[in-house]
């Protein structure tokens, strides 16, 4: 059962592997690079995940053709949106809480890999209305 704590640790599972990736390539590289080595890091992890997975739009019970997709679906419960880019932006983040809504994820995270520290400014943690509607424990 999908818990807050279980979404938690999972975060920080993630973030941790995020944070590997960085550590040993660097930054200055382009997205789809990070994106490999992150999958690579995932499975290494045990973490079961999509990759570039459609997101569906669902309009008055019909799926329209978008073509939305988001980096990483992990667990069947967190989006995972990677960017190599100066800062991160309101776009970005109204991007993530979209995937995040579309796929009813409770929790979502922006990995930035164009910084100096992943941890202290490399990434962004977002929760919605699904999160607070999950057991604490």
């Amino acid at each position: 059962m999908v818990t807050q704590k279980y979404l938690d640790e999972l975060t920080y599972n993630v973030i941790g592997a995020c944070i590997e990736v960085h550590k040993i390539i660097g930054k200055g590289l382009l997205e789809n690079v990070y994106h490999q080595c992150l999958k690579e890091e995932l499975q290494h992890r045990k973490l079961n995940f999509f990759s570039e997975m459609k997101v569906p739009l669902i309009y008055k019970n019909k799926e329209l053709s978008a073509d939305l997709r988001c980096d990483l679906f992990v667990e069947n419960c967190l989006v995972v949106e990677l960017k190599t880019v100066s800062e991160i932006s309101p776009i970005h983040e109204a991007q993530l809480l979209t995937y995040m809504k579309l796929c009813k994820a409770p929790k979502g995270i922006i990995i930035n890999f164009n910084c100096h520290n992943i941890y202290k400014e490399g990434q962004k943690t977002f929760v919605n209305e699904y999160f607070k509607l999950l057991p604490k424990f």
